[in-house]
């Protein structure tokens, strides 16, 4: 019995240490990267209407954010961006034409990129991913190519480019 007990404490403590170690390195902008994500992942899939709930779902989180709750030079960082990833985000969420969202995608990507480098939205690895034949880069949670410009067309053209957080 004390053994189980001694077990369930462990993984208790250890389950409690990384649900902190994960909350110290979220910061009020890390929702967008796991919205961008979710947009990223639909257009990977070829699903207009996912890809359009997902940039819908990024201006509602990009136009909360409390610019008070932001460290100087992360708002420094986030301000001139805003408004550019919002255009582009509203473009995708209204648009049906899939690609017309992914032309709107790669500019999203590469403004969303330019807060990613100067703000650490997360602690874990972002890739910068890059299609030779679209000519434009992406960000992903993980290092195989899933190629959101052309989906399974050409799922896995393209490379990493860049790591960042790492």
């Amino acid at each position: 019995m004390k053994k189980i007990f001694l077990m369930v404490t462990l993984i208790v403590t250890v389950f409690t240490q990384q649900i902190f170690a994960q909350d110290g390195k979220a910061t009020p902008l890390t929702p967008l990267l796991t919205s961008y994500y979710s947009l990223k992942n639909a257009l990977v899939a070829s699903s207009n209407q996912d890809a359009a709930a997902s940039a819908a779902e990024f201006g509602k989180l990009l136009s909360a954010v409390n610019m008070k709750s932001l460290p100087a030079a992360d708002m420094n960082a986030f301000m001139p961006l805003q408004e550019k990833l919002a255009f582009d985000a509203r473009h995708i969420a209204e648009s049906k034409d899939i690609a017309h969202q992914r032309e709107h995608f790669g500019d999203l990507s590469a403004n969303f990129f330019k807060l990613a480098k100067a703000v650490k939205l997360t602690g874990e690895a972002v890739y910068y991913d890059y299609c030779p034949m679209k000519k434009s880069y992406w960000l992903s949670a993980e290092a195989p190519i899933k190629n959101p410009y052309y989906g399974s067309q050409m799922l896995t053209c393209g490379k990493v480019s860049e790591t960042l957080n790492k």
